[in-house]
């Protein structure tokens, strides 16, 4: 079968159950299509072939002793974030370009766990600092829809490999936006999930307190099927929530769109550099979920200029204290012939980081150092619970919060953006990180250079199950979600 990669999830699940192919065939379907497509798009970093074919091997052997699960045989990418035994855990940085973990991350126990097959580990930004994966020391990676733009970051390669049909799955992690604001930029579903919903554990760590992993698939119904297998409690992560989980995709119907009430900030759309066709295709997603039922009530979320520096503050202020371990000594890269112990933390540090993660870093130390602490980082804590209040506020009359995911569809490769203006695009999506809420990115149309657009929906605390839900019924009456770059149609 030629085209096994149009196939949704479901359709792959059912389609091993019945033994129309095995999950050999499909495996080695998704690797001659990354042998082909993924040197244009540039988005594998590693590419597992002999540990994915001998893994679905394991899975038909499953499946014909009928012990095969749901998800027993499915490829799957992981951003190179997530650990993996004995599999190259580089974060996208020349830091760790030669580490090796000893571990697997609870994410890549549990998707072995549940006999999904791992197709290989995908580009992102250098330690998930970034908004379009160009800060990797791999290169960038190249959105499928215009080779010529970025497909977003950090967790651009895992929108990249299920935009260009590389991959049906892909994890990703999401610190300030970076599975929301790909998925809008390429066209896709993505889900982060309140904090403490998903185990951090063998995460390498960007910012502790808003780091989050979540699903990228191209339907709410694929993500459903990866949540199931991400979320639940894990003692190994101090951050995890023992917090009941639902069965995402037997909710998939359970929230009812006639009567929900859809809160509309009016701050959100006014924003400067808000790009005009992205405001209509938000608009005209909002229409479409009211002619469904939904009611669209006009809220106040009075703490947007507040957004951008509270989390340029906190963010980097952790970065820098996680990222002290980079040192030279325990692992990682190490700098030639170090004169004295400052020099070879001096010189391996500044030879292995890149310019945004060094600039995060320095940012992030001054915030942090004496005399600068409370006026500064102490500051930004007590406004991330006003920007939290604020959100719990608006809850008090509403379901659900809509918002564009980014103010703009993808910019070009190295378009120039100077780090504040790069910052200023995360404007719609940190917030969530900040306030620990769950929020998704559902695709709502193209722009006039036929780029996609995204409306971003965000939750109330462990509402995950209501914004997969409310995507979903979108999705069934609309078709956007199953729209297709022309890399991906011409290579079929």
């Amino acid at each position: 079968m030629t085209d096994l990669h149009r196939l949704s999830i479901r359709e792959m699940s059912e389609g091993l159950q019945k033994a129309q192919f095995s999950s050999r065939e499909l495996t080695q379907h998704y690797l001659d299509r990354i042998a082909k497509i993924d040197p244009q798009v540039k988005a594998y970093i590693s590419v597992c072939s002999e540990l994915a074919l001998a893994e679905a091997d394991a899975a038909d052997t499953l499946r014909k002793n009928d012990q095969a699960g749901q998800l027993t045989g499915i490829p799957l990418a992981h951003k190179d974030i997530f650990c993996t035994k004995g599999i190259k855990t580089s974060a996208g940085s020349k830091m760790l370009d030669n580490f090796i973990s000893p571990y697997d991350a609870t994410v890549v126990e549990k998707t072995k766990a549940a006999g999904l097959v791992t197709l290989g580990k995908v580009n992102m930004d250098e330690f998930a600092m970034g908004s379009t994966s160009e800060s990797s020391y791999y290169g960038a990676t190249r959105n499928p829809w215009n080779l010529e733009h970025v497909p977003g970051g950090s967790s651009g390669g895992s929108a990249a490999v299920i935009a260009a049909d590389l991959a049906p799955l892909a994890t990703g992690t999401d610190t300030g936006g970076s599975i929301r604001q790909p998925a809008s930029f390429c066209g896709l579903t993505g889900l982060k999930p309140t904090y403490g919903r998903v185990s951090r554990f063998g995460i390498v760590a960007f910012a502790s307190s808003l780091d989050q992993a979540g699903p990228m698939a191209r339907s709410a119904e694929d993500c459903a099927y990866l949540m199931n297998v991400m979320a639940g409690h894990d003692d190994k992560d101090s951050t995890s929530m023992e917090v009941p989980v639902d069965d995402y995709v037997a909710q998939l119907n359970s929230t009812q769109l006639k009567g929900l009430r859809i809160g509309i900030p009016k701050q959100y759309f006014s924003v400067d550099g808000l790009a005009a066709d992205v405001k209509a295709r938000t608009e005209q997603a909002l229409q479409q979920l009211k002619d469904l039922g939904a009611e669209l009530i006009e809220i106040d979320l009075s703490m947007i200029d507040s957004y951008v520096p509270t989390y340029y503050l906190i963010a980097p202020a952790e970065a820098s204290s996680n990222l002290s371990r980079y040192d030279g000594v325990r692992y990682g890269y190490r700098c030639d012939n170090p004169v004295d112990l400052k020099d070879l933390y001096e010189r391996s540090r500044s030879e292995a980081f890149g310019a945004e993660v060094q600039r995060r870093i320095l940012i992030g130390t001054y915030a942090l150092s004496a005399g600068y602490y409370d006026a500064y980082y102490v500051k930004a804590q007590k406004v991330r619970r006003l920007i939290q209040q604020d959100f719990l506020k608006a809850f008090e009359n509403v379901d659900v919060i809509a918002a564009p995911a980014a103010p703009t569809t993808a910019y070009k490769l190295g378009a120039s953006l100077d780090p504040v203006a790069m910052y200023l695009g995360d404007i719609y999506t940190i917030a969530v990180n900040l306030a620990g809420l769950p929020a998704i990115n559902a695709p709502v149309g193209f722009d006039a250079q036929q780029l996609p657009v995204g409306l971003q929906l965000i939750g109330n605390y462990w509402q995950e199950a209501q914004l997969l839900s409310v995507v979903h019924q979108y999705q069934q009456s609309t078709d956007w979600h199953t729209q297709r770059p022309a890399i991906a149609e011409e290579n079929a």
